[in-house]
């Protein structure tokens, strides 16, 4: 199987850290198959270290956002991830550290608690929660390099945008936490994946994802 394609009939194990150190809702998300909601952080001075945004931070800039490192194993290229614009380039960071963080929960090299969270908000929270346990449960990692592109931003307001971008996973796999061994398919339409999704400024700077969904195989990223 891909690394994204896990059975979604499978019973979801909310991961209880996760929901717990949730501050708060949000906009509503979608959860189900090849689909993660978000997850939403609280404040600065909070007792984690976190500190408080200055007015005159630039967004990307304006908090402390948690170290994440990906396994020797697992690669994300992101082309042409910069639009020139600094308040869409600093929501596509963001959402750039979103998809590693969420792949170093995976392979559970990040501390889910925290780092999920900070970038995810909502209901979102829940259905990542749930992603992330379903590979516990099934007991997989993922391995290889994933290729994100073609992005694009339309901005909504000054604290929201909504981003379409493509994944190329056909150089990415599932493979067994015990073994080691990857799953390695033969590459289709369904290797390649459009995702849509929104994300809003919270009040220290941090874009956070609010919704995210996918198609694969859709004709805007098919090679």
């Amino acid at each position: 199987m891909k690394r994204r394609t896990v059975p979604a009939a499978a019973v979801f194990a909310v991961t209880a850290a996760l929901l717990l150190t949730a501050c708060g809702g949000g906009d509503d998300g979608n959860t189900g198959d090849d689909r993660i909601a978000g997850a939403e952080q609280g404040a600065g001075k909070d007792g984690k270290g976190r500190k408080s945004p200055s007015p005159t931070t630039a967004p990307d800039e304006s908090a402390d956002r948690p170290e994440v490192k990906l396994p020797a194993d697992v690669h994300n290229v992101f082309e042409s991830w910069k639009t020139g614009d600094p308040l869409k380039d600093a929501a596509l960071a963001d959402a750039r550290r979103r998809i590693e963080a969420t792949d170093a929960a995976i392979t559970r090299t990040a501390r889910e608690s925290e780092v999920i969270p900070f970038y995810y908000k909502g209901e979102a929270l829940t259905g990542a929660a749930r992603w992330i346990s379903l590979f516990t449960e099934k007991n997989l990692s993922i391995t290889g390099t994933t290729r994100y592109y073609a992005p694009r931003v339309t901005q909504h307001g000054k604290t929201s945008v909504s981003i379409l971008y493509c994944a190329d996973e056909s150089k990415a796999y599932t493979k067994n936490r015990k073994t080691g061994k990857p799953d390695k398919t033969p590459v289709t339409d369904k290797s390649y994946v459009l995702y849509n999704a929104r994300l809003d400024r919270n009040k220290h700077g941090v874009w956070q994802t609010s919704m995210l969904s996918s198609e694969r195989g859709n004709a805007k990223c098919t090679p």
